[in-house]
């Protein structure tokens, strides 16, 4: 089951806030019995904390965990990372309307979002596609307005019947690794595309969202583009790597996402 935190944290201000203006108005601590007070000075300690807590988290930061693989290698499963909630501009709590507008996401941008066919879970992958694009895709490489993604091979390893590829692509001033992965046919030896050859047009108010492991990766190719009202906000840094279980914290991949744009 998804929980949706913003929702439950939101509600606990409300209620929080709402005792705090009743004892406030009609002095329920004097009033009532020993329980009341009790609780009313209880909610009344929790208040500042979850109001502080909301808003850092819904205007200012929120920490994420990567749950799988699809944007090897730049991002590693049980990495833990920030997402700045202000990139895109403010948003409110809940209906995440944007109520100031600071900016728009950018292709290259590595973005949380509200996952198109189920709201309540979040997704991240990296930005494509903006409004007005016409994406293809043909033999798994990716085009943007009939020019293939720039990208050169850096790597190549053959894992029993499949071959990994790694390649630095450059989408719009962004310089990342992508990783494809490829069947190699028993017969002739040739790589075979797992990716369907496809078009889409990038609709106004709208982004095509796609992971860096190209062919392990559930995103815009198979649901469809993203809509302004689900975006998160942008992942910018790696804090820690913490794998389940009596393992310790590892911090050796912490720094920016995209650590190639450093490495000039």
């Amino acid at each position: 089951m998804e929980i949706d935190i913003g929702f439950w944290l939101t509600l606990a201000v409300f209620i929080s806030g709402v005792i705090w203006l009743l004892d406030w108005k009609f002095k329920l601590r004097e009033r009532g019995g020993k329980a009341v007070k009790e609780t009313v000075e209880f909610t009344n300690s929790l208040l500042p904390v979850f109001f502080v807590v909301l808003v850092i988290r819904s205007f200012v930061v929120e920490p994420f965990t990567i749950p799988s693989g699809s944007m090897l290698p730049t991002l590693e499963v049980n990495d833990f990372i920030l997402v700045n909630k202000f990139a895109y501009g403010l948003r409110l709590p809940v209906t995440n309307t944007r109520i100031l507008d600071l900016g728009d996401p950018e292709r290259g941008d590595v973005m949380v979002f509200r996952y198109p066919l189920k709201p309540a879970q979040n997704f991240i992958k990296r930005v494509v596609g903006v409004p007005g694009d016409r994406i293809s895709q043909r033999g798994g490489q990716l085009y943007i307005n009939g020019e293939p993604l720039p990208r050169e091979q850096i790597a190549s390893e053959r894992m029993g019947r499949l071959q990994e590829t790694l390649y630095e692509e450059t989408l719009g001033e962004t310089r990342h690794l992508v990783r494809h992965e490829a069947e190699i046919n028993p017969f002739t030896g040739a790589l075979m595309s797992r990716s369907e050859d496809k078009d889409w047009v990038v609709g106004e108010g709208e982004y095509f969202m796609v992971g860096d492991n190209r062919n392990n990766s559930n995103d815009s190719r198979y649901w469809g583009m993203v809509p302004e009202d689900h975006i998160v906000g942008k992942a910018f840094l790696i804090w820690m790597h913490w794998r389940p279980g009596l393992s310790l914290p590892s911090f050796s991949r912490n720094g920016a996402i995209d650590k190639l744009d450093d490495a000039d």
